[in-house]
């Protein structure tokens, strides 16, 4: 391993290869090739697309499916596949199939970039991660592979159910369905099951996280051998499922027919945990079921899994530290285990971080834009979220506006505590200064 990489951390490296591949991807994206019309595109259009592409985030500036040539739709895929894997694990898969030793700091940086608790057997679970993506990512294919084939042909129905399989899977949210309609997502099969039901079970899957993967894999049903986390994550998702899915079915799809309505009901729920496609137009509905979703975008997928967000264990710690609060215990349970101080701490952290930039970027374009708050605050924390979801003000964005959602999408992809121990040193403080009461509530 070279010096210059044994002196960084790992943080450093995990963000340093999430913007390198950035970089390499934008200056493919520049090429004519890339562009159906042969001309060149701009570097900025080029970097908005290659940064939302490898923080599988979904939001676009060029309708992907109208704008990009085959080439560049293969570039963007690749993007989206590194970035949901992961850099690093992509690195450390490349490295294991070239028959390359993974050293020390290799490994260290495998379990802190798919937040692994151990750093034993991290090489066999990327050849897990690896095995079971391709798994899910073909199965995906396979089921939508017919409509889009009895829709657009045998080889470009290939190549679209392979693609939308992949976007998926990795909660990206991007689509080709601009031959059709621009920017319009999938809103054509609004009310086909067979597509509705392969997007949301790979969104889901990809959010679960890797290692809930393998507690599945390891205990089948038998929860209670789950560890912690997976108990966690898997009750989490399932409520941020179910709950906003009853609100969407009763109070904004009442007009449309039941399988449709139950279908587009889910779809919204799971969506906006950080996928980005849609099947209905998103202006229609509610403010109340907006901010509902700026939520859903905002918590996110579980940590190390394809999505983004500030993770379903951060909002669930939130939750059940209120409640101990309430219920004046010592510390935050689980499962009759308590959560530890530093955790609580970590995930007040996080969720200041995601509410503070999330509000200061929807000011900001709000202000700079001179467009409405909401729909600003909306695409603001799409970015932070890396969800891909939009109120259509996207593609019009000036410099500055285009910048703010770039920075909030790498931020929302590495992790906000990643990028501040990776630019912030210093050393921990073992002194305790005095304690004086503070008056809170």
């Amino acid at each position: 391993m070279p010096k210059i990489t044994r002196r960084l951390s790992s943080s450093q490296i995990i963000i340093l290869g999430f913007a390198g591949v950035i970089l390499l991807g934008s200056f493919l994206l520049v090429l004519p090739v890339s562009s159906k019309s042969g001309q060149w595109t701009s570097f900025v259009d080029a970097l908005f697309t290659s940064t939302s592409a490898v923080c599988v985030t979904g939001l676009v500036v060029q309708d992907t499916g109208s704008y990009w040539s085959t080439f560049g739709q293969v570039v963007i895929i690749a993007l989206i596949q590194i970035g949901g894997m992961g850099v690093v694990t992509v690195a450390v898969a490349i490295a294991k199939l070239s028959g390359k030793k993974i050293g020390l700091k290799g490994r260290s940086i495998m379990q802190e970039s798919v937040s692994a608790h151990r750093m034993g057997g991290i090489v066999r679970l990327t050849g897990f991660i690896v095995k079971g993506t391709i798994i899910f990512e073909l199965l995906g294919a396979a089921i939508m592979a017919p409509t889009f084939c009895r829709e657009f042909g045998l080889i470009t129905g290939l190549w679209y159910a392979l693609f939308h399989s992949i976007s998926a899977f990795c909660n990206a949210g991007f689509d080709l369905m601009g031959v059709r309609e621009q920017y319009s997502s999938i809103t054509y099969f609004v009310a086909n099951p067979a597509i509705n039901i392969a997007v949301m079970s790979l969104i889901v899957i990809g959010g679960l996280s890797f290692m809930t993967w393998e507690d599945i894999s390891v205990h089948k049903h038998r929860f209670s051998r789950y560890k912690l986390q997976s108990k966690v994550i898997l009750v989490t998702t399932a409520l941020l499922i179910i709950i906003p899915a009853a609100y969407f079915f009763f109070f904004e799809f009442g007009d449309r027919p039941f399988t449709e309505r139950l279908l587009s009901s889910f779809f919204q729920s799971i969506t906006p945990r950080t996928a980005g496609f849609n099947t209905v137009n998103l202006n229609a509905i509610s403010e109340t079921g907006l901010a509902i979703m700026i939520l859903l975008m905002l918590i996110g997928g579980s940590p190390g899994s394809t999505a983004g967000g500030m993770k379903t264990t951060t909002f669930a710690v939130m939750l059940s530290n209120a409640v101990s609060v309430f219920r004046r215990r010592e510390n935050p349970q689980f499962f009759g285990r308590r959560v530890s101080d530093d955790t609580v701490k970590s995930a007040a952290t996080i969720f200041t971080m995601y509410i503070t930039l999330c509000l200061a970027g929807g000011f900001i374009i709000s202000r700079i834009e001179d467009l409405p708050l909401l729909a600003c605050m909306y695409d603001s924390a799409s970015a932070i979220g890396t969800v891909g979801l939009s109120l259509g003000i996207t593609p019009g964005l000036g410099l500055v506006s285009r910048f703010i959602l770039i920075s909030l999408m790498y931020i929302g992809r590495v992790g906000g505590l990643t990028l501040i121990f990776a630019t912030i040193h210093g050393n921990q403080s073992y002194s305790r200064l005095p304690e004086e009461k503070l008056n809170v509530g």
